[in-house]
C-alpha cells in the first residue's frame, strides 16, 4: 500500500472513531469507544460457547447451575425492568442468556460472553461460598457484557493497530526497526502496560460497581461482596502480579472500592419488586 493510499485510509478510519467515540456506558456515562459490530461480536460469542460446552466437563451438581440460574434470572429481570422504569435503552436487548457450571476446582473463574453466555466453574464456589457472594461474582461478571466491555476492547485494538501502523509509516519504519533491533514487540508491550492494562482496570473497576448494583437490584446483600474478595486475596497467596503488569486491579484495592460504594449503591439502587 502507497502512503497517500495509506494516509486517506487512516482519516476515513478517524472519522469512524469519532463517530462512534459518543457512545456512553449505562448508569455510569462513561465514553466509549465502538467500532464492532455488537450483533456479529455476539454470534461468534454464542459460536465459542458452544464449543466450550463440547470442550469442557459440565458439572453434574444441579442443585448449584439451578442456583445460578435462578440468581441469573432475578438479574436478567431486574436489569430490564430498571431501564424500563429509567425509560433508559435495555442494553441487554438481543442478548440469549445462558448459563453452565464447569466441572473444574482448580479454576477459581467466571465469566459473561458478549450476548449473555455465562460460565462458572467449579473452583469458584470455594471463593462464593453462598448465594450473596454467589450473586456478587454473577453480577460482576454479567455488568461486563451489559456495560459491552468486549466491543470496547475490540474497538480499542482496532483504534491502536492503526495508529501504530501510521506511526511506523510516518517515522520511515522506525518503530518496526525498535521492535527487530531489540528482538520483541518493544512498543507492543509498552503500548499493553501504557494504555490497554490501565484500560482493561478501568472496565474491571465498573464491573465492580455496576455489579454491586445489579445484585442489589436483584434483591442480594451486596456487603458479602467484601468477603468473596478478601477470600480471593488469600486464595491467590501472594501470587498475583503487580497491578501494573495486570489487567485486574488488586484484591486490596477492589476491596477498599467496594467498601466506598455499598451505602451509595444500598440506597441508590434497592431491590427491585418486580410484582408492581
Amino acid at each position: 500500500m502507497n502512503r497517500r493510499k495509506f494516509l486517506h485510509l487512516f482519516s476515513c478510519s478517524c472519522l469512524v472513531v469519532g463517530l462512534h467515540s459518543c457512545a456512553t456506558a449505562p448508569i455510569t456515562e462513561r465514553k466509549q469507544l465502538k467500532l464492532i459490530s455488537e450483533y456479529k461480536l455476539n454470534a461468534q460469542a454464542k459460536q465459542i460457547y458452544e464449543q466450550i460446552k463440547k470442550k469442557e466437563k459440565m458439572s453434574e451438581d444441579l442443585a448449584t447451575l439451578n442456583q445460578i440460574k435462578e440468581i441469573g434470572k432475578k438479574m436478567e429481570d431486574s436489569i430490564y425492568e430498571y431501564f424500563s422504569r429509567e425509560n433508559l435503552p435495555d442494553p441487554t436487548t438481543g442478548f440469549e442468556w445462558e448459563y453452565i457450571l464447569i466441572d473444574n476446582k482448580k479454576v477459581k473463574n467466571a465469566w459473561c460472553m458478549p450476548g449473555g453466555k455465562i460460565a462458572i466453574y467449579t473452583g469458584m464456589l470455594e471463593i462464593t461460598k453462598n448465594v450473596n457472594g454467589l450473586a456478587a461474582v454473577m453480577g460482576h461478571e454479567i455488568a461486563h457484557a451489559v456495560a459491552k466491555h468486549s466491543i470496547e476492547r475490540a474497538s480499542r485494538n482496532v483504534a491502536i493497530n492503526v495508529v501504530t501502523q501510521v506511526t511506523d509509516v510516518l517515522s520511515g519504519g522506525k518503530l518496526s526497526t525498535v521492535n527487530r533491533t531489540t528482538g520483541i514487540n518493544t512498543i507492543g508491550l509498552l503500548t499493553k502496560m501504557g494504555i490497554v492494562n490501565p484500560f482493561n482496570r478501568k472496565q474491571e473497576i465498573e464491573a465492580d460497581y455496576l455489579g454491586l448494583i445489579f445484585a442489589s437490584l436483584s434483591g442480594y446483600d451486596i456487603r458479602e461482596t467484601i468477603k468473596v474478595w478478601e477470600r480471593m486475596k488469600e486464595a491467590k497467596k501472594g501470587k498475583a502480579p503487580p497491578e501494573f503488569l495486570s489487567t485486574h486491579p488488586s484484591p486490596e484495592n477492589r476491596k477498599i472500592k467496594i467498601a466506598s460504594w455499598i451505602n451509595e449503591v444500598t440506597l441508590k439502587y434497592p431491590p427491585i419488586n418486580l410484582n408492581n
